[in-house]
């Protein structure tokens, strides 16, 4: 379970109760950190930040009229960026309502025979659920690598992005342009051993063997799709900040006020419903409650209700009800 983090050393930082922290704090985002390698990690040591020099001199007072000059900028430079997302939402909107008019009742029959989650919504829940899907799908390119596309596979894996975010308002994952698609097992930059899926700055990486495999078994806590999509929803929210969902942001925070001390006794041996690779690191932590949250949701509610509940709230989703949705948001709307 290794997922490979190449970050900026000008990323902004993450608050301590967070999964993606800079080299000086808890949970390093430097080291590797995905799902289910097939041997034991290896790390290398991270590089210190270098502090600023003496410059020996003071440096002048910048000019008011600069400063005005700069926020101004800045004003424009927000302006236009928000211009340019709101006629790409226009555009995958319309898009959407195309799509879904014309491959409706073949998506509904792939998401029926493999997405037990899809499979359990009501009507409205399921309308909503594909279109969300075709909107994520068409914002994103995949790109395969060692097998042939099939129509399932772009549409299944955009599903499982879904599946994590149907109760948030934010559901893109932005920053992420491309998901790479392997057929199975495989091996990334300098790492030795192989790997079922991972996220970094380039993308999603997921293979499909695993992928395909683990949501047919749907009882054991163990799904690579929800786990490394958990590790991008973090990712986008913590680490690079494009697309982010501020309630998610501000809710994640109350999540970890239940989850550290669950995680720190994970560390020291104490053994739960969890599978035991969420003590690696606070961020697989995270992770592998994903995958028990909606792949086992009574035994988990019934074993951990503080950590369920405080994982219902944050995603804005209860999996062991029909409708799923908690708050805030209408059905019947994408």
């Amino acid at each position: 379970m290794l997922a490979v983090r190449t970050k900026s050393l000008f990323s902004s930082f993450m608050p301590p109760d967070s999964t993606y922290i800079m080299q000086n704090m808890a949970d390093s985002a430097g080291l590797p950190d995905s799902i289910h390698i097939l041997g034991p990690e290896k790390t290398g040591s991270l590089q210190e930040v270098p502090t600023s020099p003496d410059l020996g001199y003071t440096i002048p007072a910048r000019d008011s009229r600069d400063s005005w000059l700069l926020f101004i900028f800045m004003i424009a430079v927000a302006m236009v960026i928000s211009l340019v997302r709101y006629w790409r939402f226009k555009s995958i909107a319309k898009e959407t309502s195309r799509i879904f008019e014309e491959k409706k009742a073949s998506y509904h029959k792939i998401l029926d025979d493999y997405n037990p989650y899809y499979k359990s919504l009501g009507a409205a829940g399921q309308e909503r659920f594909i279109r969300r899907t075709i909107s994520f799908m068409h914002s994103k390119h995949f790109q395969y690598v060692g097998i042939e596309a099939e129509e399932k596979m772009p549409v299944l894996i955009s599903a499982t992005a879904i599946q994590l975010t149907f109760g948030l308002k934010h559901y893109l994952l932005d920053y992420f342009k491309t998901i790479y698609v392997m057929k199975d097992n495989y091996r990334y930059g300098l790492s030795a051993v192989p790997f079922e899926g991972h996220v970094n700055d380039n993308g999603i990486y997921l293979s499909w063997n695993n992928f395909i495999r683990e949501y047919s078994d749907y009882t054991d806590g163990e799904n690579v799709g929800l786990h490394e999509m958990a590790h991008a929803l973090t990712y986008v929210n913590f680490t690079v900040q494009d697309g982010m969902d501020y309630s998610f942001r501000y809710k994640f925070h109350k999540f970890s006020r239940i989850g550290r001390p669950i995680f720190a006794r994970m560390q020291q041996g104490e053994t739960n419903l969890l599978n035991k690779y969420g003590a690696t690191s606070y961020d697989e932590f995270w992770a592998v409650c994903i995958e028990s949250f909606f792949e086992r949701p009574f035994p988990f509610r019934e074993q951990m209700p503080h950590l369920y509940y405080a994982l219902c709230r944050l995603l804005n989703q209860d999996p062991s009800t029909k409708d799923k949705i908690l708050t805030g948001l209408d059905l019947s709307k994408a």
